[in-house]
């Protein structure tokens, strides 16, 4: 029977349980995106907590892909000593770490890019924040380049995987999105073209890593959007994936125009709120030969537990819970299978807006109360 602290692999990739530390943006970065001591900490810390996999938050491939202050940058050889610093702070802990790649597109903006942001179309929707430039068709092939190199950058500096982010609108799954993909040339109009861009990127990237360095992807099963991409043509851009020799694939849902369906929920208080892209997660799982995470409010163990043992998912992701409680999987693993004490409430991303970096502000009003620190 399958468990939660199962020892497994992808690819050539040793894990020692199906938890995954899901990508978040942690805004400890310095304005050009190299990270600091303070972000390897803080990876480091996840490591000791017990997390199978820890997937960074998203590092932009190119300047104009960013969107938050304080986000991680993987655009630079430069930044090659503070990459291997990351990698470092986990592996001296015994945790396996994968970089997440990402442009934002049409979801940055103009002060945030340093110029206008770009999207597969010119089209003003709710989730841009002000209207894209289209991309033409000589830009995307330089970005799918970007990918390639952050992937390669990934590898030399000693990360043990990669992550495309296809998900939560960002400019890959803006792509996929018909609703922000108006494009009539080869990456727009059928399902296919639309995931032109994406399976570019895996294609380069796989040539640029090798065969034995895993890819994976972050997958929306479902944009919550009306006219976005839904879960039937998210399923064939898994089998895509899967024809690429993706590595595993992580499915969310939502972007931030999706209101109560968007990808980070608020007010999780019950078993039937919780998991909530497993339904999407599962139904990919059932056409792919790759493994699946799940991510998506998932906060009781015998939850968890379930998914695994069901064979719902070969993975379960969390990042919330993992700001709160770091060491939430050796606290499982040890037999405190009580809930993850997060409540769900996204207080954690107002101090990495005006402190530089994410942290539980309920669990530090409750030390302080108690007259501990952080």
């Amino acid at each position: 029977m399958r468990g939660i602290f199962d020892e497994t692999r992808i690819n050539h990739l040793a894990l020692h349980n199906r938890l995954v530390r899901s990508a978040t943006w942690e805004g400890m970065c310095r304005d050009d995106g190299r990270p600091t001591e303070k972000l390897a900490a803080c990876y480091g810390t996840l490591a000791r907590g017990g997390a199978g996999l820890i997937i960074t938050g998203y590092a932009f491939v190119r300047p104009d892909g960013r969107q938050l202050p304080g986000q991680l940058g993987c655009h630079d050889d430069d930044f090659a000593a503070e990459g291997r610093r990351l990698a470092e702070a986990v592996h001296r802990e015994g945790g396996k770490i994968c970089l997440q790649l990402v442009h934002c597109g049409g979801q940055s903006t103009e002060r945030a890019a340093g110029r206008q942001p770009v999207a597969p179309s010119a089209v003003k929707v709710d989730q841009y924040p002000e209207l894209p430039r289209e991309l033409p068709e000589e830009e995307i092939a330089e970005l799918v380049l970007r990918f390639a190199d952050g992937a390669r950058r990934a590898r030399e500096w000693g990360f043990d995987a990669v992550q495309f982010h296809a998900a939560h609108g960002y400019l890959v799954n803006q792509f996929l999105s018909p609703l922000t993909n108006r494009r009539e040339d080869s990456y727009g109009g059928t399902p296919e073209n639309r995931a032109r861009f994406l399976r570019e990127i895996v294609r380069a990237a796989r040539s640029a890593v090798g065969d034995d360095f895993p890819l994976l992807a972050k997958l929306n099963g479902d944009d919550n959007l009306p006219g976005g991409l839904a879960l039937d043509e998210a399923v064939q851009v898994a089998r895509m994936l899967d024809e690429e020799g993706i590595d595993a694939i992580e499915v969310s849902g939502g972007t931030p125009a999706s209101g109560d369906r968007a990808p980070v929920r608020q007010g999780i208080e019950t078993r039937e709120q919780e998991a909530y892209n497993l339904p999407l997660a599962y139904r990919i799982k059932q056409a792919v030969s790759s493994p699946v995470m799940v991510v998506g409010g998932m906060r009781t163990f015998e939850l968890v537990e379930g998914i695994i043992r069901r064979e719902e998912a070969d993975y379960v992701s969390l990042a919330r819970p993992f700001i709160r409680e770091p060491n939430l999987p050796r606290r499982w693993e040890e037999g405190d299978e009580a809930r993850a004490r997060c409540i769900s409430c996204n207080g954690c991303f107002r101090p990495g807006l005006k402190e530089g970096g994410i942290y539980c502000v309920v669990d530090k009003i409750e030390r302080e109360s108690r007259g501990l620190t952080l």
